[in-house]
C-alpha cells in the first residue's frame, strides 16, 4: 500500500514561485556541479571534501535516487536517499527497512526559502513509498544550521555509522517515518 502525502505540507509556508523537484541521475550535469558546489563548503568548514564513498548505483530506484530543486530553470538544491543497514534505529526492528538522507544541500543564493525542509520532507515521502521505515543521516559540527534542521524536523541523536562514526565533528541522526509502527522519532 502506498502512502498517502498532502500536496501541501501544512508545516511549511507556500513554495516559491517556481519551486519543483525532479529526479535526477547522479551523473546528471546539475548534480555534478551543486555536488561540487557542497564540496567547496565542506573543505571551507572541514578542511577538505566528504570522502564518504558513493558509487551511483546506490541512488537508483529501488536502492535510492537523487534528486534536483529547481527555482524555474536554475538548479538550486540536491537530495538523495540510500538504503542502508550500516546505521542502527532504536525502536525498530533489526531487519526494518532504513534509508540514509545524502547531498542534501542548497545553493548560497536559495537559502532562507524553506527548500531544504522541502527537500527533506520529499526525500521521506518518496523513501517511505518505497516501504522505508526510518531515515538517518551523518552531518557535522561546522554545520549547525544543517543540525538545527533536522532537529526541527524530528531527528535524534543516534549512535555513530558510517565513513566518520569514529570522527568527533560526525554527529548522526534518525527518525522513525510516521505511519512507519513507531512514534515517528527515534527512542
Amino acid at each position: 500500500m502506498e502512502p498517502r502525502w498532502p500536496e501541501r505540507l501544512p508545516d511549511l509556508p507556500d513554495a516559491p514561485v517556481g519551486w519543483r523537484i525532479e529526479p535526477a541521475p547522479y551523473g546528471h550535469p546539475d548534480v555534478l556541479r551543486l555536488v561540487e558546489e557542497v564540496q567547496a563548503v565542506y573543505v571551507a568548514r572541514y578542511g577538505g571534501p566528504d570522502e564518504t564513498p558513493l558509487d551511483p548505483a546506490m541512488f537508483e530506484p529501488p536502492a535510492g535516487s537523487f534528486f534536483l530543486g529547481y527555482l524555474g530553470e536554475r538548479p538550486v538544491a540536491t537530495g538523495a536517499w540510500r538504503r542502508t543497514t550500516a546505521a542502527t534505529v532504536p525502536g525498530l526492528p533489526p531487519d526494518a527497512a532504513v534509508a540514509e538522507v545524502k547531498r542534501m544541500y542548497v545553493s548560497p543564493t536559495a537559502q532562507r526559502r524553506g527548500l531544504a525542509r522541502r527537500m527533506l520532507a520529499h526525500l521521506e515521502a518518496t523513501a517511505a513509498a518505497t516501504g522505508v521505515r526510518a531515515m538517518v543521516l551523518e552531518t557535522g559540527t561546522a554545520q549547525p544550521e544543517a543540525i538545527a534542521l533536522y532537529e526541527s524536523a524530528g531527528y535524534v541523536p543516534i549512535a555513530g555509522f558510517g565513513h566518520y562514526r569514529d570522527s568527533p565533528l560526525s554527529r548522526c541522526f534518525g527518525r522513525v517515518l510516521p505511519g512507519a509502527g513507531g512514534t515517528g522519532e527515534v527512542l
